[in-house]
Order: C-alpha cells, then structure tokens, then sequence
C-alpha cells in the first residue's frame, strides 16, 4: 500500500508520516499493530484523523457506515464508554479502531468473543488485575549503553570493521591489538581472537572469545538489557498469567535473572583487612621482640648483616597470621607488607592483588552473563509471545468490563429493529430504580415512523438509543436492552435538531440529506426535529416527500416532529407517541417514555405551562394564571 493511496493523505502529509515513522514499512507495521496514539502524537493530526486513516489502512468500513457528524459523535461517544475500562495502550488503540461492518459471520464472531469475555469478567479479580496492569505495555527496548570499564581487543583492521557493522562499538570501545599498550586501565577485555596471535596468560582481566561467537558471546548485554529494562514487566506479566491460569516461562526466566551475580569488588575490604592485620602484627612485634634476649654477636649481626635469625623467625611467624588473616577476610592469600617495625603496606602489591582480583571477578561474571543470555535468548520469543497474549486479553478484558457494567445483552440479526428493555448509554451506570428501560419497534411495513409527544420526554434519547443499538450490533458487540432484533444496514444518518439556517447553509443541508432516497443502499435514517432548520410549511413539503421516497424502499426511518398533523395530510405514515401523563409533587413531568405505537401524542403546553405556574410568584404568577384559564 501506498500512503498516497488513502483518502486524505497528499504528498505533504505522507511526507511528514514516513519522516515520523521512520519509513513507509515502520508506519504499515504499526498500522497493522494497532498503535494509534503514536500517529495521534504527530503534530497536526488529530485522534480522529489518526483513527480514520489507520482504519482506511486496516480496511475497516467506519467512514462509509456513519454518514453524519452526530453519528460519528455517537459512535464516539459508544468508543468513550468502552475505553474507561481499558489499561493498556494496546487495548486503547484496539478500541479506538472497532468499527462497524456489515459481515455476519464476523460480526457474530466478535459479539461471542465479547460475550465469553463478560462472563469471564464476571470471575475475575477485577481490582486486582487493573492494578497489575498500571505496569504492563508493550516491552521496550532502549538505546544500547555504553560502559566505559569494558573494551574488545581484535586482531586486525578488518576483524575491527565487522565488529563496527554489528553494532557492537555501541556497546564498548572496540581496539585493535597493534594499537594496545595496556589493558590495565579496563576491569574487562573482551579478546575476540581469529588466530591468538596475542598471548596474555597473565591479564587476569581477559577473556577469550572466538570471533564466529554471536554478540551475546561478546557484549551478553544485547541480550541481557532488554530482560533487566523489562523486568517490572515480566513480574507484572506473570502474575496476570497465573491468575487467568495460563501457562508461562516467565518463572524460569525471572529465576535465571535473579542467579546473575554481582561483579564488583568492594575494595575496602582489602584496605581494611591489610590494615587491620597490620595493627595486630605490629602488636604482636612488639610484645615478641621485647622478650628476645640477644647476644654480643648477634648484636654485632643486625649490625653488619642486618635482621638476625631470631627476629626473622618471630617477623616469619607474626607475617604468616597476617596473611591468613588476610585471606580469612577477602579470600585472597597474599603478603602485602615490607618487614620493617611498625610494618609498612606494600601499596603497589596492594593496587597489584586488587587489580586482579577485580579483573577474575569480571571474567567469571563475563562467563555467567553470557550463559544466562544464551540461556534468555533461546526464550526471548516465548517471552515476547506471552506480553502479547496478556495485551490481547487486556483488550478482550476491556470489551466484557464494558459488557459486564452496562449489563448488556446480545443482539439478533432481523429484518427491522426491536428492542425491549432498552436504555440509553448514559443512563446506564445510575441507579436503575430511578431509569426506565424502553421497549420500541421499528419493521415492514412501517418502515418510516413520525415519533411525536412532550419536550422532554425522551424522543431525542429514544432516537440515540436506536443509533446505539444499531452501531453496536453492526461493530459485533453486545447492546444495553435486554433482547434487541437489528437490521443490519449499510449507512447511518442521524440528523440532529438545528437552530433555522440561512439561505446557504439550508442548500448545503439539501444536498447532503435529498441524496439518501436515491441511494440504493440500506439505511437507518434518524431525524430529529426537522422543521426547525426552516419555515414550517416548507419542512412540511420537505418530509412529505422525502417519507413518499423511503417507504418504498427497504431504508428505515424514525422522523421526530411537532407537524405530524400537517405531515399526515399529504401522506400516510405511522405515529407514534410519548406523552406527559402529568406532573408529580415537585412539578415535574410524569412521562411513560415508552412510545405508544399507533398513537397521536399532545405536546403538553398546558401542563409546562402549570409547571411554571407553580414555581412562580406575585404578579409573574397572576399572569400565568391568567393564560391558563385559556386552555
């Protein structure tokens, strides 16, 4: 695919996607993965663009379904309540690219992925796992780091370039042997031989590696970095895994992290235990020689020949516990000390035994790590598999926590559309003893319907209610009634209320609303109050007509209107009604807000006109009495 291809992406902006993305591919790749918010995250581009474009690339049929702003906004709004319930960025791209289709078998498929996912829900520890998923996302994998402490030696130029090409100067600074003159200022060298030709038996610090190894052989660190970014997010993976009973290699593989070993030396506890087995020796030196009882030759002895027999025996003695002294603290066996009284420490030899302790400690680390990383590797595709499982439940857990909280049921696929039971999604989550639910119908051959009654009294939510029922059922999710039968349709219009437009602004709404009766496709048409957009007789003429054109088609219609008097005198439709019963104690409307098929609702002036009466006082309240004696 060509990004030029998709409606709506010229030269310029396909430009900006490529630089953004990085390539064409990189874009289709993340397209294909889902990852909206990283095309929403370009400057200029809006979440609802990014959604319409990566739709077109997914070949998802939103665009062509909703064919008004205010069915989009529905849509939208449907997409809003679902993604509350989402954790991820994974399961938020995936919500925000459900789209509406006309498929059955697919649409059924989702709908019992949907149903599967509520009743599982309905077991979960709900809390528990949204908890866990504050850390859970995609794995990451972050700019290589580069440790100054750790170099690799090769043998020639070439040897030098390959080893550039695989990235691994990224990694530590790579020298070659012709230009080494000490490796004593690196705790490790990597010596990445063809011939070992450089013979360093003697640098406690190297380590030898065939040149042919993989690169975790050399820098165990590219495999290594990604399991110690991640590994917040392979805890958090592993425990989801083990309370949704799915199996996992993450055990082993946090197990196999936690058996790698520490490289470093603490230095200081070779300064303190030379120095306190200095103080002791130096103790025990004074104490011995004090006792030694010398002859006149012997003195003659330290004087011409220096240290006699006995001192010697007693410095032999004291020096052999310090060493073991030494060793019993750090480990290493060596004499650190220049016989003199009080000792002196031999600070070279001291710097010497550090540096090749630290430098042994460093290659047997080195070799540990490199096990671990082959071990790590050979699981990384499991690992990766299993994040991946997590964020698809994450998306499946998504759609049942919106099934399971606005109790939703699933649709039949019909030739009309009926529900009972039925409410709107922004009633939904409030206390159900204060909501009433609606039962409505819609089928051959009152296909078109006029819906009159009270303001107020639910027309506008019942229209809503039906646009939701519609876009949920053909998206393959559950709806909020208890039992609904949905025609699937090709298109959705839904024309909201309007202030009166002006000259050019009523052109432009012919032209977008005369097209749909001579479009062949099946509709579900929803207009709400259309004689406010302009004169009353010419809305009259407007719908007369425009009902003539869709009856005789297999498009459905609910048309809300104050004129069905002056509609029914220029043709023959079904009107339906809801209307005010009256008021209750606080002068509210009483509203059976299920519409009564076949009936002629009163709009209900007198009684808002009672309402505000009531509410009122002193001469407003005279005057409003006055009006009511006039009903």
């Amino acid at each position: 695919m060509d990004l030029r291809d998709i409606k709506g992406i010229g030269d310029k902006l396909a430009s900006r996607i490529i630089n953004h993305f990085g390539s064409q591919n990189e874009f289709l790749r993340a397209a294909s993965n889902y990852e909206v918010y990283r095309l929403a995250s370009m400057e200029g581009v809006s979440q609802r663009r990014a959604v319409e474009i990566i739709n077109a690339v997914l070949g998802n049929p939103t665009e062509s379904f909703l064919k008004t702003e205010r069915a989009v906004q529905i849509y939208e709004e449907i997409i809003q309540c679902i993604i509350q319930y989402a954790n991820t960025e994974y399961a938020k791209n995936r919500v925000l690219l459900l789209s509406p289709g006309k498929n059955q078998d697919t649409i059924q498929e989702n709908l019992n992925r949907v149903m599967e996912a509520k009743e599982k829900v309905a077991h979960l520890p709900k809390d528990d796992l949204r908890a866990l998923f504050k850390n859970v996302n995609f794995s990451r994998t972050s700019k290589p780091k580069y440790d100054t402490s750790r170099a690799i030696l090769v043998e020639s130029r070439d040897d030098y370039t390959s080893l550039m090409d695989r990235g691994l100067n990224q990694r530590a600074q790579i020298l070659n042997i012709q230009e080494v003159a000490s490796l004593d200022e690196f705790e490790l060298v990597v010596y990445v031989y063809r011939d070992g030709v450089l013979e360093l038996d003697d640098a406690p610090n190297l380590a030898m590696v065939n040149y042919d190894a993989e690169d975790l052989e050399i820098i165990p660190e590219t495999v290594l970095s990604y399991y110690h970014e991640n590994q917040t997010l392979l805890e958090n993976i592993l425990k989801i895994r083990e309370i949704l009973g799915y199996p996992s290699v993450l055990r082993d593989v946090l197990k196999i992290m936690d058996s790698i070993e520490t490289s470093q030396i603490d230095e200081t506890l070779f300064n303190s235990a030379v120095n306190q087995a200095k103080d002791k020796a130096d103790k025990k030196l004074e104490e011995a020689i004090k006792k030694v009882d010398l002859s006149g030759q012997e003195v003659l002895d330290i004087l011409n020949k220096g240290m006699s027999p006995k001192i010697q025996e007693i410095f032999d003695e004291i020096l052999k516990d310090a060493v073991k002294e030494i060793k019993d603290d750090t480990g290493v066996s060596f004499d650190p000390f220049i016989q003199k009284y009080p000792l002196e420490i031999d600070e070279q030899e001291l710097e010497r035994v550090k540096r090749q302790e630290i430098g042994k400690k460093e290659v047997k680390a080195f070799e540990e790590r490199v096990n671990v990383a082959a071990q790590l590797q050979l699981l990384k595709s499991d690992v990766e598999a299993e994040i991946q499982e997590v964020l698809e439940f994450d998306y499946q857990f998504t759609l049942g926590c919106f099934a399971y909280y606005y109790d939703l049921h699933p649709p039949m696929i019909s030739d009309g559309f009926r529900f009972k039971e039925g409410l709107h999604l922004n009633l939904a989550l409030e206390d159900p003893s204060r909501m009433q639910r609606i039962n409505y119908s819609l089928e051959s051959p009152d296909n078109v319907v006029l819906l009159t009654g009270a303001n107020s009294g639910g027309k506008t939510t019942l229209l809503e209610t039906l646009a939701q029922i519609s876009i949920m059922s053909q998206i393959g999710l559950p709806v909020c009634a208890r039992e609904a039968r949905v025609k699937l349709v090709d298109e959705l219009y839904f024309f909201s209320k309007k202030r009166s437009l002006d000259a050019g602004a009523f052109e432009s709404f012919l032209s977008t609303f005369m097209p749909i009766v001579v479009r062949e496709e099946d509709k579900l048409i929803l207009l709400d109050e259309l004689e406010a957009i302009t004169e009353l007789e010419a809305a009259v003429k407007i719908i007369s007509s425009f009902i003539s054109f869709i009856q005789d088609s297999k498009s459905f219609a609910i048309i809300v209107t104050h004129m069905a008097r002056e509609i029914l005198k220029n043709t023959d439709v079904r009107v339906d009604g809801i209307e005010a019963q009256g008021l209750d104690d606080e002068y509210n409307l009483i509203v059976d807000r299920t519409p009564r098929m076949n009936y002629f609702a009163r709009s209900t002036p007198e009684l808002i006109l009672r309402m505000v009466y009531q509410r009122s006082d002193g001469k407003l309240k005279e005057i409003y009495g006055k009006m009511l004696e006039r009903f």
